[in-house]
């Protein structure tokens, strides 16, 4: 069975900075992309920043030069870096997996940006 697990996430002022982790399990992790995403109340989720079990990353415009996902394969976990947050990060941040045709997700972690 597939199982997610975020932590990291918390109350920050803006231009701060927050490391979010996810540990997975019951898959093969070093073969999958893995996926950050966030929902923002009143607002569809969205995926932040992507990266292929063989490291290749892709990030959402608005996060660019900001935020860093990263994995460890040993410990199979995957990160997230978010540097200078904004107000308008502020959102539930979750990882994802896509395993045999479904769509696996952690609960999230709460991000909050706020002065």
């Amino acid at each position: 069975q597939v199982h997610l697990v975020e932590s990291g996430g918390g109350l920050v002022q803006p231009g701060g900075s927050l490391r979010l982790s996810c540990a997975a399990s019951g898959i093969n992790f070093k073969l999958y992309t893995m996926d950050w995403n966030r929902q923002a109340p009143g607002k569809e989720r969205e995926l932040v920043a992507r990266i292929s079990g063989g490291g290749t990353t892709t990030y959402e415009d608005s996060v660019k030069g900001r935020f860093t996902i990263s994995r460890d394969n040993v410990w199979n976990r995957v990160f997230l870096q978010m540097n200078s947050l904004k107000p308008e990060d502020t959102a539930v941040y979750s990882c994802s997996v896509q395993h045999r045709g479904n769509v696996y997700r952690g609960r999230g972690t709460q991000v909050t940006v706020s002065s």
